[in-house]
């Protein structure tokens, strides 16, 4: 029994010896710039929120964070530079909302979505809008909706590109209306909105920040916005959800995720300084001007709500049969 009580102590020791080093690893993480990958060019949204971001989490810190564009492929390229990370907290990466769904455009990911990433938080989200021009003549989404029920692939939408958010959008609204409004893809939302202004479309679906100033201008009309609960920027413009689609839900959202295998102290630690960085009036005024609603979930949560996104757009892809060139 002696033994075996011996045994147990030297154990126990060396768990509570390990459970201690990795808490004051955590504690005193970190003690050199943390790299922040972002998949998306500089001077886009997802560049300005990771900046901004950093600049809260360098008082945190003690470091000032360094921000690193990896573009291309939908994401794809940051996402494998994360992937052979160390998992020390040291890389990490800020995604948008395609990351879930890239296994869906591309058969061959050089990763898996969710076995070799950990999920830190989301950070943040935002309703994009459905707007038509001023001088269309329809004034809300159910007249939309009957004109596509009434003339089957007579209208269009214009959207940044195949496989955005936009895109995405509007192919759960054909989905749910089982109408078949064609998107048109643009180099961008601006463009696409331009189009509509200009009447070579007859509606776009845009993120906020494109919307605000031309609706000011009274160049377009919101007939909607995409989340389930109205936007703060536009508190007179309807959900989808209100105007006739009840369980309508789309959104561009971004979070933060690590490479696979990081210690769960690690994670703790980095997703409470994430969470403080979100009360930052700083970061809070970034958010307001993008239109979103900081999130700071939990990473088991995040990981859900990543996990749920991805079963809830694989019939709509499918149906849509989405090829991102």
């Amino acid at each position: 029994m002696s033994v075996f009580c011996n045994i147990l102590r030297t154990v126990l020791a060396a768990a509570t010896l390990s459970l201690a080093a990795t808490h004051a690893y955590s504690e005193q993480f970190p003690t050199r710039p943390v790299r922040i990958l972002v998949p998306y060019a500089a001077g886009g949204a997802v560049d300005g929120l990771a900046r901004t971001l950093g600049q809260s989490l360098s008082k945190t810190w003690g470091q000032q964070p360094v921000i690193e564009n990896r573009p291309g492929a939908g994401g794809i390229i940051a996402s494998q530079a994360l992937t052979q990370s160390a998992p020390d907290g040291y890389t990490l990466i800020l995604v948008a909302s395609g990351h879930p769904l890239n296994r869906f455009f591309y058969p061959k990911l050089p990763y898996d979505t969710f076995k070799d990433f950990t999920a830190i938080s989301e950070i943040a989200y935002s309703p994009l809008a459905i707007v038509v021009s001023k001088a269309n003549s329809v004034k809300n989404l159910q007249e939309l909706l009957a004109t596509a029920r009434a003339k089957p692939e007579a209208l269009s939408y214009g959207m940044s590109g195949n496989g955005t958010s936009a895109h995405l959008a509007g192919e759960l609204l054909n989905h749910m209306a089982k109408v078949k409004v064609q998107a048109i893809p643009y180099k961008g939302g601006a463009p696409a909105l331009t189009a509509v202004i200009a009447g070579e479309i007859p509606m776009s679906v845009n993120q906020l920040p494109e919307v605000v100033g031309q609706l000011e201008g009274n160049a377009v009309r919101a007939l909607a916005v995409t989340t389930a609960q109205r936007s703060k920027v536009l508190p007179d413009v309807p959900t989808v959800a209100e105007a006739g689609l009840p369980g309508y839900d789309a959104s561009v959202w971004w979070g933060f995720l690590g490479p696979a295998g990081m210690a769960p102290e690690l994670v703790a630690k980095i997703h409470a300084d994430l969470t403080a960085a979100l009360k930052d009036p700083v970061v809070l005024t970034a958010l307001e001007k993008m239109g979103a609603t900081p999130v700071g979930n939990s990473p088991k949560d995040f990981d859900a709500f990543m996990r749920a996104e991805a079963a809830k757009w694989e019939p709509v892809l499918k149906e849509a049969n989405i090829k991102v060139q």
